[in-house]
């Protein structure tokens, strides 16, 4: 994997990791139940995600540097 697209995994891992949290915080009251669960489990799914992307782009850059 080339350098370029390990530092783009880290970085869409990066902004994915700080949208979710960021509209974690900003959903507003006065919603249903099922609604929170919902954006819950959305939530949960894409930090996964982002946290797999991430680390796999961490892991391309730091085998690049060692090799």
């Amino acid at each position: 994997m080339s350098r370029k697209i390990s530092g783009f995994l880290v970085a869409v891992g990066a902004f994915m990791i700080f949208e979710w949290v960021n509209l974690g915080f900003n959903l507003a009251d006065g919603h249903s139940t099922g609604f929170y669960v919902v954006h819950g489990i959305l939530i949960a799914v894409n930090l996964v995600l982002a946290v797999v992307l991430a680390v796999i782009g961490w892991k391309g850059l730091r085998g690049k540097r060692t090799a």
